[in-house]
């Protein structure tokens, strides 16, 4: 085989080897481009303020002054960045459990059941799917102020809970992916229609649960412009806050009047805290993720 390996190389031309070259290249660029700045933003909460300015900018600081930048995050508006991740974390899940119990049962029934205006149903979350968010938040504005929901935890949680992308993938993950052939075995041996969905596709649907609850979490704890415009003071979330904390800093806002400054490194280590729960969710259900987005690639 390393033989074979060595005249394929052998055999290639001098316009195939600088085709191959240049792709590697544009690859190592890309590369590049996406990665260093995360190495960036990694080193920099060790650093003051003046070492992230003058230093090198992927030279590290120290551990103590991470320790520092820490306490200082920590202290700032009394701790108030804990409450902006616990707020993050209650709309994120409690939203995340109202996606799951409604989508999954409404992808089942849209693949598997007939019913009168299934088709209709279907086409109308295809069109609402494809709505840009910004374009709802105008109207479910109006519709919270209506129900005098306007600074409520459920401001938030009930639009988080509105995920047409998980009806339509689960529609397709039961559509191709699980044996109708299956189902109708148990509906012969007398199980009733509820009993079918919590016992023989339920178990068989782990994948797409797992890939509709990781897209919803990943949106929800992302969104800021609805929890923006519908809650305030110790109720926003992270992402909100992050722009509370950007306010601040001297470098981007020189004409604060806070009390307390934000320098760049503590801000770095905000960032870096706002999307550790998401890389520590993904760590742990890339293997469902996985086979949630490869189900359905083939059928027997």
């Amino acid at each position: 085989m390393t033989d074979l390996a060595v005249r394929r190389r052998r055999a290639l031309t001098p316009g195939q080897w600088i085709g191959r070259a240049l792709v590697t290249i544009i690859l190592l660029v890309f590369a590049a481009f996406f990665i260093l700045p995360i190495i960036w933003l990694l080193l920099a909460p060790t650093k003051t303020n003046t070492q992230l300015l003058l230093d090198g900018p992927f030279s590290f600081g120290s551990f103590d002054q991470l320790v520092a930048n820490w306490n200082e995050l920590f202290a700032f508006g009394s701790g108030v960045f804990s409450t902006w991740i616990g707020n993050s974390a209650l709309y994120s899940f409690a939203a995340l459990a109202i996606t799951l119990v409604v989508s999954i049962p409404a992808g089942y029934a849209l693949a598997l059941i007939e019913f009168k205006g299934r088709r209709l149903l279907l086409v109308t979350t295809l069109i609402v799917m494809l709505i840009p968010n910004t374009a709802l938040v105008l109207p479910i504005f109006l519709e919270l102020s209506a129900a005098r929901l306007i600074g409520n935890p459920l401001a938030v949680i009930l639009p988080f809970s509105f995920f047409p992308f998980g009806v339509y993938l689960t529609y397709i993950y039961f559509s191709t992916a699980v044996s109708r052939d299956l189902l109708n075995a148990a509906r012969i041996d007398g199980a009733g229609e509820l009993r079918v969905f919590a016992q023989v596709a339920m178990p068989l649907a782990t994948p797409v649960i797992a890939l509709v609850g990781f897209f919803s979490f990943v949106a929800n704890w992302n969104n800021y412009f609805l929890p923006f415009l519908v809650v305030g003071g110790d109720k926003i979330p992270v992402q909100v806050g992050l722009a509370n904390l950007l306010s601040n800093v001297p470098a981007f806002n020189p004409t604060t009047a806070s009390s307390i400054v934000i320098q760049l490194p503590t801000l770095a280590l905000a960032t870096l805290l706002s999307v550790a729960p998401i890389l520590l969710i993904f760590l742990f259900a890339q293997r469902f993720l996985v086979e949630g987005m490869t189900a359905g690639g083939t059928k027997e």
